[in-house]
């Protein structure tokens, strides 16, 4: 029987791309739901400086972007897709010493325990607007050499193709979930089908799919609304940008910095750009950065991210159920921790012993 995946983003993606490259049959199952959180996402990859504290949630951050480089070489061998990760650094802004200092710290103890966090330096506004041109007058920066970026949909894209190459089986329909004696199955437009196990990476769609069979997740759906936009500039080597709020900036090499993002909760499934959130992220990003003033609106996403009761992952083995695992809950996190995440999961799943003690993330907590 095969381990079957229910979600095709970057977790579920990655988690089936682990698997598969052990030999095991996995059978990777999407459906085609508008606002999947990996087509939005940004991509910034950098722990090194962040509003968010908790210990458990950057014990995954960390190992995710200490991942990255072993993962990306990894997949060279097995797509000849591009991931769009780069190692670029990130500039975290403050508005005066007291901030810089602060910033500061908080990277260098980081260092401390890794050297993947790099080179870390006070900026003042004339040199931080060097590396980032369009930057406003008056901030001075933090700049930490690891900061990465990387393109989710590329990535996923390349992650999808290393599975199939393996022989992966991707079933593009929407499914259910059954149970019968502690044992879960799934029905597909094929008819009931028996498997060894499910692992159940829907993202914000996990909760509705886990009702059939009793199971109940604290999990919500958040909106986020994202903006591209287009300048003249040559983008590529451009810093991740991190003001000391809850938006951000980063630039890819095709001329394309983003702007992100809502973090709209109670929004349920409403796929709909809105007045309020794009004003929002455009008014945030001219702000950090008034040099984009005439760049070409490009387009804003639209993604809805899996969001528990705080904001670590759901992660773990359902006690009422022999053969589930649920994988979710990532939140604004999912491109940081994804791929780690993913593997993570693939050692759960095949009783290897787990990096990381998941009970911090207890599923149904």
């Amino acid at each position: 029987m095969k381990q079957v995946v229910v979600g095709a983003g970057i977790l579920g993606t990655s988690i089936a791309y682990y698997l598969q490259k052990r030999g095991v049959d996995v059978l990777l199952v999407d459906a085609d739901f508008k606002g999947k959180a990996t087509k939005a996402g940004a991509g910034i990859v950098c722990p090194w400086v962040s509003s968010r504290k908790d210990p458990d949630l950057y014990r995954l951050a960390r190992a995710g972007a200490i991942y990255y480089p072993e993962l990306v070489e990894e997949l060279k061998q097995d797509s000849d897709l591009e991931t769009g990760y780069q190692l670029c650094g990130a500039l975290a802004l403050g508005q005066d010493e007291e901030d810089l200092d602060r910033l500061y710290q908080e990277a260098v103890s980081k260092r401390e325990e890794t050297d993947f966090v790099g080179e870390v330096r006070k900026l003042n506004n004339e040199e931080a607007k060097e590396m980032f041109p369009p930057l406003q007058d008056d901030v001075s920066a933090v700049y930490v050499s690891g900061g990465a970026r990387v393109d989710g949909q590329k990535l996923n894209e390349a992650l999808l193709k290393g599975f199939q190459k393996h022989g992966g089986e991707l079933l593009e329909e929407e499914i259910s979930l059954a149970s019968d004696d502690g044992e879960v199955y799934i029905e597909t437009g094929r008819g009931n089908m028996a498997v060894k196990q499910v692992i159940l990476a829907a993202g914000a769609w996990s909760k509705d799919l886990l009702a059939p069979i009793g199971v109940d997740l604290t999990l919500e759906p958040q909106r986020g609304q994202i903006a591209h936009v287009y300048t003249e500039q040559d983008t590529r080597d451009w810093p991740v940008v991190l003001p000391q709020t809850s938006h951000y900036m980063l630039a890819f090499e095709d001329s394309r910095v983003v702007f992100g993002a809502t973090r709209e909760t109670g929004s349920g499934f409403d796929y709909r750009l809105t007045a309020g959130g794009v004003h929002e992220v455009l008014h945030e990003g001219l702000t950090v950065a008034p040099g984009l003033r005439d760049a070409t609106l490009g387009e804003v996403r639209i993604g809805f991210r899996p969001m528990g009761p705080d904001y670590k992952p759901l992660l773990g083995r359902v006690s009422d159920f022999d053969n589930l695992i649920v994988a979710t809950g990532l939140g604004p996190s999912g491109l940081t921790i994804g791929p780690y995440v993913g593997k993570l999961i693939g050692q759960l799943a095949l009783g290897e012993e787990v990096e990381v003690d998941l009970s911090y993330y207890d599923p149904l907590r």
